[in-house]
């Protein structure tokens, strides 16, 4: 699709919480919080003429690479929240995001997100075929305290899980969609931490892609003061996901 005439450097953009959003105590989950600020980020990316769909003319798509995710509250059923997005840095093949949420004109999330442009024929990564100098940069507008970073793993991690991957684990990249391995992971934390919103900030590192029938290994270990849970994903032994809870 052409640059939209309503085209802006930074997008704000409106979502309404419904209840399939929502755990049983009626606030939004953490993977649906992680799935509108990537429909957010793909919204701007449709007005600014570099979407999935423009890419695909030159088979790539964008896919997560890292996502830091700071939590002051989270938002409740049939609330409108305001998802604000912009970019702060964007070169060949690499990108890094901002976005902020925000309800009654409150700021509750802070995220920063790194995306790379990635070949989904060769699948690998390669420079961004499409002319993006449209896009005002803001490299000193942060929406969070830290930056993303690259989580330590604990080989020696405790084994909670085996799984295999399914259709319905996949997305239209045709590899394991990101929120997934969030979602696996947090069905292996204490419900009661979840329901309680302790989780002050997330970290999560894409490693390598997985496809379908690749049989994986999640593996969990906490820190001495059971502030931070660590996890990772593993195949054939070889990291492909790494998650990094911090608790209130």
């Amino acid at each position: 699709m052409p640059i939209s005439p309503n085209f802006t450097s930074v997008l704000s953009k409106d979502w309404e919480i419904n209840f399939t959003q929502c755990t049983p105590n009626g606030y939004l989950k953490y993977t649906d919080l992680c799935n509108l600020l990537q429909l957010t980020a793909a919204a701007h990316s449709e007005v600014g003429g570099i979407s999935f769909s423009d890419m695909q003319e030159f088979d790539q798509a964008w896919v997560l690479s890292r996502m830091r995710v700071e939590i002051t509250a989270l938002p409740k059923w049939q609330d409108v929240v305001t998802v604000k997005t912009w970019i702060n840095s964007l070169e060949n093949s690499r990108s890094v995001r901002a976005l902020e949420m925000y309800v009654n004109g409150k700021k509750i999330v802070g995220s920063e997100t790194y995306w790379a442009v990635f070949n989904t024929k060769a699948r690998r990564p390669e420079a961004l075929a499409l002319p993006f100098e449209h896009f005002e940069l803001f490299p000193d507008k942060r929406a969070t305290e830290e930056g993303f970073s690259k989580i330590n793993i604990n080989h020696e991690k405790e084994a909670v899980f085996e799984k295999t991957v399914y259709l319905s684990d996949l997305d239209i990249v045709n590899h394991v969609n990101n929120v997934k391995y969030l979602e696996w992971c947090l069905d292996h934390v204490d419900p009661k931490r979840i329901m309680k919103q302790e989780v002050k900030s997330f970290e999560m590192n894409f490693m390598k892609e997985l496809s379908l029938q690749d049989n994986v290994v999640i593996h969990e270990s906490e820190d001495d003061n059971h502030t931070t849970a660590t996890f990772s994903i593993t195949k054939d032994e070889k990291t492909c996901f790494a998650l990094e809870l911090h608790w209130k």
